[in-house]
């Protein structure tokens, strides 16, 4: 396969930290953001920068001038919260701005694979089984997490009527340097920000819903080696440890010196109680687990936080 690959909503947490990857790779790399949320400075110098919305005409023209063998799509509204507010813009982006780039794939005739970031927590939804396995059904609680499971579905019509195929990388709770405090994972970046600042963290509800903390290093390591592989089908990419937000705040409290309790606040909508993947698909489909455990990977993510407080 031609390395050369368009990375969409690459100037975010997750895709900058694959573009990266990508790059120090071999692969020829662009990316794709219109800065909405992401940082012009996160994209790496040796990408070429597109700054357009992934709805607009100017991302299909990206796609035309590209000619990528590989789209990885990161580019997303991740806010599970903001979804059940408004779920027409959730829908507008997450899956306009799918078919508009899968349109231009189709056009083009140069994609050979679709990396899709979906979701393995928001589309399962509270599961019969934990860790969750790919097959089981898709029960999602929010609006995003229907959004995700839906564009999986539009994959696999492009993939049967256009021959393009798609690899969905679930991905457990995505969290490290560079992450913004919106999305399934933000509560790391947002404990991390107040513990260094000295102020206080709230906790909705009890603090026992649980989630899967995968590190970003990891999650781009996956993505890279199912480009490398060709994979087409759906893998879970965590950890399939279970952590509840309490003991999650206590781990990042003890690692930033701190010993105040946090403050316990009302329970969001939409929020699953348990959310845990299994991992195992992936370790045979692509030789890939997670190597940077929850403590190493807090540790790292508080050090960047710390370093840009003093910048």
């Amino acid at each position: 396969m031609d390395k050369k690959i368009l990375i969409t909503g690459g100037a975010g947490f997750i895709g900058s930290t694959i573009a990266d990857l990508f790059l120090s790779s071999g692969w020829d790399v662009a990316v794709l953001d219109d800065l909405s949320s992401g940082k012009r400075e996160n994209v790496p110098a040796g990408a070429r920068f597109y700054p357009c919305d992934v709805r607009s005409a100017a991302a299909v023209d990206v796609v035309v001038k590209e000619r990528p063998a590989v789209i990885c799509h990161e580019a997303a509204q991740i806010d599970v919260r903001k979804s059940m507010a408004d779920p027409r813009f959730d829908c507008d982006v997450n899956l306009g701005g799918l078919l508009n780039l899968m349109g231009a794939a189709a056009k083009v005739g140069s994609v050979k694979q679709v990396l899709f970031a979906s979701s393995g927590g928001a589309t399962y939804g509270d599961t019969l089984q934990i860790p969750t396995r790919e097959d089981h059904p898709a029960r999602p609680l929010s609006h995003y997490g229907v959004a995700k499971a839906a564009s999986e579905l539009y994959l696999g019509v492009y993939q049967a009527n256009f021959g393009i195929p798609y690899a969905a990388l679930r991905y457990a709770n995505v969290y490290g340097p560079r992450q913004d405090p919106h999305g399934e994972a933000g509560v790391v970046a947002i404990f991390c920000g107040r513990l260094l600042e000295g102020k206080p963290c709230t906790i909705n509800g009890p603090g026992k819903q649980t989630r899967d903390y995968v590190f970003v290093g990891d999650v781009a390591r996956a993505n890279l080696l199912a480009a490398e592989k060709g994979f087409a089908g759906a893998l879970n990419i965590g950890t399939g440890v279970e952590t509840d937000v309490n003991e999650l705040y206590a781990r990042l409290a003890r690692a930033a010196g701190v010993e105040a309790a946090a403050v316990h606040g009302p329970a969001k909508p939409g929020e699953q109680s348990r959310s845990c993947v299994d991992p195992s698909a992936a370790r045979a489909a692509l030789g890939w687990k997670p190597e940077v455990t929850l403590d190493g990977g807090l540790a790292r993510t508080l050090a960047f936080f710390r370093t840009r407080m003093k910048a």
